[in-house]
């Protein structure tokens, strides 16, 4: 049986998203579900083994882990000194390509704070889910210097890009 490829507006926003992407970094809860220190190195994340970034993954932690190499290219790295060295490695990985913020809400939230993301993506989908944290709780984002560059209608969800100006 063939597996039916994805098609339409909200596949090509995803796919554009992967393109030219260098490094990821990723909070520990978008790695897995273990808090506090690692109990040991079984936990290899949600993907199964070949997760879908094939690059090197940063992930923010308190706790040391040794790296971890996936199929497909896919090394996670686990990052115990914050968001600032964290991109610096990543920076240092990408050979001239993007370093993207895949979440979640808190890494997000932190690195706009300090106003380190260029670009952002938010795909906004009318789901309830709880009360779970507020991207932008508190954020002023006309203030950091985003503005609204695009913003797309797809089928399951309305694309807004924003871009931090100059």
């Amino acid at each position: 049986m063939t597996k039916e490829r994805e098609t339409g507006v909200d596949n090509g926003i995803a796919e554009q998203g992967f393109e030219g992407v260098g490094a990821w970094i990723l909070g520990r809860n978008m790695f897995g579900p273990v808090r506090g220190p690692w109990p040991d190195d079984s936990w290899q994340g949600w993907w199964g083994n070949e997760p879908p970034y094939h690059t090197p993954v940063f992930v923010l932690t308190h706790h040391r882990r040794p790296p971890l190499t996936m199929a497909g290219g896919t090394e996670f790295r686990f990052v115990t000194a914050g968001i600032h060295p964290a991109l610096d490695q990543a920076r240092e990985a990408v050979g001239g390509r993007d370093v993207r913020i895949g979440g979640g809400v808190s890494t997000v939230r932190q690195y706009l704070r300090a106003a380190l993301i260029d670009e952002l993506h938010l795909a906004v989908r009318p789901v309830l889910l709880g009360c779970g944290e507020h991207l932008l709780q508190d954020i002023d984002l006309r203030t950091l210097g985003y503005e609204c560059t695009r913003c797309v209608a797809g089928e399951r969800a309305t694309h807004v890009f924003l871009r931090k100006g100059g």
